[in-house]
């Protein structure tokens, strides 16, 4: 298995995460992969829920239970946690590092997955819903996309929430959302000012998916990413929430979900990207140097060959470009314009390595007993998830022409 670092490099991790990333790595080894083809033969997992959600919907709780014991012994479950909440307090650094290796596979290992922008929860807040999401009682979505709003979100939104005595009642339709279905509380941004719609007319909720004012679409949106569906509609019919599910101030929903996006939907699919890469190079070595074709290994073959330096191209260069953002975010700078790379090359530049990683497999590459199609279809949904790859050229040239 590939290693994050080596000692030959001018550039070697920090020890405390290349420890991490060991520790991760023989998870990955000994207890994930023995996991994968019953995984990848279930009709149950979904794209984009949250881990421990996947891995309740696949397996039985002995495994479920024994993964979530073996996060919490190893301090991983707080991966993401800032100290101040109890957890690690791990650099971006540190955490793209380590969710690289955990992308090796699709089998997920549970970990506290809390939206960075929870943490502004305050007062009542706190025990409400950002502890029951730390400890992995309670799972969140974030509900920004409209049927006619996708990349000119805050133009184009029409969800509004009009004040109403002492709280909000909530209007509009979300569509695309992951997880909705599956979720305790839903992240929703909504117009509170129509005038200043992105520039402090947006606000965002803490909603209640049991709220009798959500409704959401039975069935869910069925796409090419899985055998079971995990993005919805969801309608908000005179949902009534109070002006203490105000998450932060009034008006600054946008800059919060942009704070999300940012980081969640951007900088990592670095490492998102990363493991689902080197796992298909791995693979493709392996299989290029037993697979005889005509007297001999096709790893002989230059065309062979080629595809196999391209992607180990894409490897180091996504590499390099991922660790640089993660520690520019962990020196407190804005890094809009650098995560909206990350997602831009992370995502084209590993759809292009796993197809070929499919083509050296041949008519194997296709078989479902190998992760590579599903591999390339969450890394080709990424084009579009989180922000289009035009809408990343976007963010990328504003900022040059800013100057």
């Amino acid at each position: 298995m590939h290693h994050a670092a080596t000692t030959d490099n001018a550039y070697r991790l920090p020890d405390d995460i290349q420890e991490f990333c060991e520790v991760a790595r023989r998870i990955v080894r000994d207890e994930l992969l023995p996991l994968e083809q019953e995984y990848l033969a279930s009709s149950n997992h979904a794209y984009g829920v949250k881990e421990t959600i996947n891995l309740k919907n696949v397996f039985g709780p002995k495994v479920v239970d024994r993964l979530t014991d073996l996060s919490k012994e190893t301090g991983l479950w707080n991966l993401m946690v800032p100290e101040e909440h109890g957890g690690a307090g791990l650099s971006m650094l540190a955490q793209v590092a380590i969710l690289e290796q955990f992308n090796y596979t699709p089998v997920p290992f549970p970990f506290a997955n809390v939206p960075n922008i929870l943490y502004f929860c305050s007062g009542p807040q706190i025990e409400k819903y950002l502890n029951p999401v730390i400890s992995g009682e309670k799972t969140t979505c974030f509900a920004q996309t409209e049927p006619n709003a996708g990349s000119d979100p805050g133009g184009m939104m029409q969800t509004r929430a009009v004040r109403d005595g002492d709280g909000w009642v909530i209007n509009g339709t979300k569509m695309w959302i992951s997880m909705a279905a599956e979720s305790d509380i839903i992240m929703v941004q909504a117009v509170t000012d129509p005038e200043k719609r992105q520039r402090g007319g947006i606000t965002m909720f803490l909603v209640d998916r049991n709220n009798p004012g959500v409704k959401i679409e039975e069935g869910g949106i069925r796409t090419w990413l899985g055998p079971k569906p995990s993005q919805y509609v969801v309608h908000f019919d005179n949902c009534r929430v109070k002006d203490e599910d105000v998450l932060g101030e009034v008006g600054g929903g946008f800059s919060m979900g942009q704070r999300w996006l940012t980081i969640h939907d951007r900088l990592l699919r670095g490492p998102y990207a990363l493991g689902k890469m080197q796992r298909s190079l791995d693979m493709s070595v392996e299989w290029a140097k037993q697979r005889v074709t005509f007297g001999r290994p096709i790893a002989e073959r230059q065309a062979i060959q080629w595809k196999l330096a391209d992607i180990h191209i894409d490897i180091e260069a996504l590499r390099a470009l991922t660790y640089s953002v993660a520690a520019r975010a962990d020196a407190g700078e804005d890094v809009r314009a650098e995560a909206a790379l990350v997602k831009l090359v992370s995502t084209e530049w590993g759809a292009r390595s796993v197809n070929e990683a499919i083509q050296i497999h041949g008519a194997m590459g296709e078989a479902l007993e190998l992760p590579l199609t599903l591999f390339y279809r969450y890394l080709r949904h990424a084009q579009i998830g989180g922000g289009t790859s035009e809408i990343q050229r976007v963010l990328i040239a504003r900022k040059l022409l800013k100057g």
